[in-house]
Formats: C-alpha cells, structure tokens, sequence
C-alpha cells in the first residue's frame, strides 16, 4: 500500500553537544513555548529561552556545592525541571541516573547506590517514597524537590529547585564561571540507563554526549518533524525514547511540548492540547482503536464507519483524499489536528498502520534499544512497509548474523554499528563483552531479516524463542499478533508448556470482558480455540497451537508497557 504524506517538515540544524541543543535552542527560539503543562489546574508555559537560563543556574548552584561532575538521580512525573535537571548535569561534566517512578523504594535504593548518585531530584508524586528511603540514602548529599509538596521538608539536606536555581543566579551574578566555563568531554560517560526489560534483571547501559548526540540528529534528519509539531509527552521521561526522541529532539526544531499529568487524564488532554503528533507504544494505539470502535458499537454507526473506510482506502487508491471530512467525528476524539504518531517499544500490528492512515493519521513504526541510545531504524512517511521496522537511521549501520547456532536461514540476531551505539555496561566489563561480537557490533538481542530494499523486520526476542523437538525455531511474538486479531482476545502470551510429557506451545490469554459477559469459561474456552484452530491451519506443523489457558487477571507490565513475560506462569 502506498502512503501519502508530504514531507516538508523542518530538519533543523546539527547539534554538535546537549549544551549546543539548548544554547541554539535559546537562541533560534527564545520565549516560544517548549512546554506546556498543568500546575494546581493552571496552565502554564516553559520557554526555550528559559531553560537555557535555568539550566545554567542549576548547573552552577551544583557547582557552588561542590556536587558538579558528580552522579545525579531524577525520578517522578513529567515536568520542564526535570528536563532541566537532566541537561544541568550532563553539561557539567556529571552523568544522570533516571530512574522509573514506579518501581519500589527497595529498587529506587539498589539503583542510587549502584550508580554512585549524591544528588538526587524528585517529583512530589515521589516524595514519599523519597523521605522513606533517605536515611538509607548515606552517600546521598543532596535532595531536590522539583515542585514541592507541603511534606518535601524530610531531611535538612533538601532544597526546591526553585532554591537551587536561585543559588546558581547569585553565584553567576558574582562572577561565577565555574559550570558555564566547563569542557564538555564527548566520550565521557553522561548517563546511567538502568534496563528494566522484562527478565527482572537491570544493568546500567552507559552513554556519552558523543551517543546522546548522534541519536538526536539522526531523528532529526530521519524523522519529518513540521516547524509547528505539538506534541502529548505521555511515555516516561527516565525512558530513552521519551527523553532523546521527543523531548531532546523537539529542541533542535522547535516544537512545543505538551505535557499530560494523570494517565488518566489522556483522553481529555488529547481534546484540550490538540496535538499533531505523538510519540507512543504499541499499548496506546491499541486502545485508541478499541476507543473508535465501541464507540461506533454504542452509537449504532460501526457498520457506516466500516463503509466509510472501505470508501476512504478506495478513494486513496485514485489519489482522492476525503479522510478530513470523512473522519472528522472520529478524530475530534482525539483533538481533532492528530497527522501523525511514531510507535517503538514494541511490535505494533500492521493492520493498524494501515486502518489509521484510512482515518487521516500516519504511523510511522520503528525499533529502538537502550543501548543505542536508542534509535536505530524507522518508517519514513513516503516509504512505508507496515510489516517493517523501516531502514537505519543516519550514522547507524544494521547486519544480520546469519552464521549463529541460532540463525534461521536469512534470518538471525539484529547486530548493530554507529555513534549511538553505547559506552558499555556501568561496572560490568564482562556483560560488556557479552554484548559485543569481536569485530565490535552490538549484539541486540533481538531476531529478524532485512530485505532486498535495506527494511528491517523484527520476528521476535532472542531470549523468548521457543525451539521445538526437531530444532526449529519458533517466535513467541509472530503467534501472538495472530491471536491478538481475535475479537474475543484482550491480550495473550504464548510461551512453552509440559503437557503429558511433551513440550508444546501454548497461548496464555486474557478474554474480553465485555464480549464474553455472560459466558461459561468452558464456552469462552472453546470458541476462542476454534479460532486458534483456524490460525493454526496457516502454520506450519511445528508452529501449531496446541493450548489454550485462559486467565482473567491482566498481565503485569512495564512502565512502557512491555508484558513482563517472566511472572507470566
């Protein structure tokens, strides 16, 4: 299918460190808007020109407490100083330690104690937890409270950012050079990245400016950002995605940043912000396709939308563009100006891709890991495969390992080269060197091919392969999007089970609720295996599945939403 779209978005300049990104940020775009946010129901706004001034504040009161160079935690909600935490630390010769706001008190200990932090920055959704934990916390020095709550007053070594920033102003009224005058070393470690995954193991991926970046300009470059994008940040900021690719690379062009409080409250921000563009998992997009449909379901319009896409795609094929007018209903769910979403985090079924751009939105999808900082391929707008992960980005080069034990004829692990490819494990030499083949590319992890047009396809994770008695290989992932299409099904796993002796493969799956209102587990059972039943007449024999488990209870996940396959039992 042919995608329409044209592309005439600003590419911006090329950043040459993260303090060029925020100085040329300032200067290009000065009092516009780079975040607009909620503060006790008031809406307020950021300016690029401002977070250049603040950044430097805080990196000079840092400096004034002898704590500049050192190791920095944030933890918490989206908010504009939690950005500027992050760039006053990376610019001042530290490294920032971001941390998931929801893991325990026990992990948020572990975490600042193996990444050698002695200041930390926090959220009021954190300051709890964080006065919980700081009496264990002896290394720690410092506490920011980024917007304080009436209880962050915990310990005698907090301060507000507001404290902070206004320490750094004095000190740079009287002189003090000593932030603003530091030399950025570009291969030195600026960031600790604690992989959560889904295998209830973390290590700390290390990246320098030099990998930081190169992933920014090859988004950048890659990616069609228009001169007016607004955005919904709704991924995690500790999550690499979120931070390099949104929030980072909004500065080099200039786009405005909406941020959404509550996830709860994503429905009424879509239609209070407008955005034209968001960057998401596979989750959301999911949902907002379930959304469309019940929807239409209860207003008794799901077979006029179902013709009114039919005619769209139709219309689409002559180059006849009505989606605007056809869909304009349908979108206002969403705020009514959305043009664009790019999905990463994990596969995304292609039939979406290609039901969304019938409404008017393109997706673009693409594959990304931590450790590259973590952009490594994506969809271009006008050379969309919807299958694909897309074609590497700028400075990065992808090979597949076909000659491993493992490989599958032109399929194996994804092995990846560039600047964006990181420092190594954070004290772990020997997971390091696991991780890279001899001649240097990164071992991913993950398994796929690439065609004769240079797409990527993703078929599944390395660790989650199931290899069956006659040693073929079988991906996890590959039968589970089938399964996903069936109505019945709210979301599944399918893993490898001992049934009589034998191994098989067998799907674990959580029904829908309101289509099986009224049902027997028996009756829910059965007609959800007859479906499989009908898939399984597709595979091949050493593909097929031979049970079905069904369980009520959603399955745990990751803060970016990633099944966590490891507790699936």
């Amino acid at each position: 299918m042919k995608f329409i779209l044209k592309a005439t978005g600003k590419k911006g300049h090329i950043i040459s460190d993260l303090r060029h990104l925020v100085y040329s940020a300032a200067e290009l775009y000065g009092e516009k808007a780079f975040y607009t946010y909620k503060d006790n129901q008031e809406t307020l706004h950021y300016s690029y020109a401002r977070m250049w001034d603040e950044m430097n504040c805080a990196g000079t009161a840092l400096a004034k407490l002898n704590l500049m160079g050192h190791g920095v935690a944030v933890t918490g909600n989206a908010h504009p100083h939690y950005v500027t935490a992050y760039l006053a630390t990376v610019n001042g010769g530290g490294y920032i330690v971001p941390l998931d706001s929801e893991i325990s008190a026990e992990q948020t200990i572990n975490f600042i104690e193996r990444g050698d932090v002695d200041t930390v920055f926090f959220t009021s959704s954190q300051n709890s937890k964080i006065a919980q934990i700081a009496p264990q916390l002896k290394n720690v020095k410092l506490f920011v409270s980024i917007n304080p709550d009436e209880d962050f007053r915990f310990s005698d070594k907090v301060m507000t950012m507001d404290e902070l920033i206004a320490l750094g102003r004095e000190e740079i009224n009287t002189g003090n050079m000593q932030y603003r005058a530091h030399e950025i070393d570009m291969q030195k470690m600026c960031a600790i990245l604690f992989t959560s995954g889904t295998t209830g193991t973390s290590k700390g991926v290390m990246l320098s400016q030099h990998n930081l970046t190169a992933a920014i300009n090859a988004a950048v470059q890659t990616m069609p950002f228009e001169d007016d994008v607004r955005s919904l940040s709704i991924l995690p900021l500790h999550h690499a995605y979120e931070m390099v690719c949104e929030h980072l690379s909004a500065m080099v062009v200039g786009a405005e940043i909406c941020i959404n409080d509550n996830i709860k409250n994503i429905k009424r921000n879509l239609i209070i912000f407008k955005p034209n563009g968001l960057e998401v998992v596979p989750l959301f997009i999911e949902t907002m396709y379930k959304r469309i449909w019940d929807e239409a379901r209860k207003k008794g319009m799901d077979k006029k939308l179902k013709f009114a896409l039919k005619l769209s795609n139709a219309l689409l094929r002559v180059r006849i563009d009505i989606r605007e007018k056809l869909f304009k209903e349908v979108t206002a769910a969403f705020g009514g100006e959305l043009k664009m979403m790019i999905s990463g985090g994990a596969p995304l079924d292609p039939e979406l891709i290609i039901n969304f751009y019938a409404l008017g939105i393109v997706i673009l999808e693409g594959y990304g890991i931590t450790e590259c900082a973590p952009l490594v391929s994506v969809n271009l707008p006008e050379k969309i495969k919807p299958h694909s992960v897309g074609h590497p980005v700028m400075g990065c080069t992808v090979k597949i390992d076909t000659e491993s034990d493992d490989a599958d004829g032109n399929t194996g692990e994804i092995l990846v080269k560039g600047e964006n490819v990181m420092l190594g494990y954070f004290k772990d030499p020997e997971a390091t060197r696991e991780a890279f083949t001899p001649d240097g590319w990164f071992k991913t992890g993950d398994f796929g091919y690439i065609d004769k047009q240079g797409y990527i396809y993703i078929t599944g994770r390395k660790k989650n392969i199931i290899i069956t008695s006659n040693g073929k290989n079988v991906y996890p992932e590959e039968l589970e999007e089938y399964i996903d299409k069936i109505e019945l099904v709210e979301e599944c796993v399918v893993l490898e089970r001992k049934k009589s002796g034998a191994q098989v493969i067998a799907a674990v799956v959580v029904p829908n609720e309101e289509l099986t209102e009224g049902m027997t587990e028996e009756e829910i059972k059965q007609k959800i295996k007859a479906e499989i039943d009908l898939i399984n007449s597709g595979l091949p024999p050493h593909k097929f599945i031979y049970d079905v488990e069904i369980r009520h209870d959603k399955f745990e996940r990751n803060s970016t939403q990633k099944i966590l396959r490891y507790r699936v039992h």
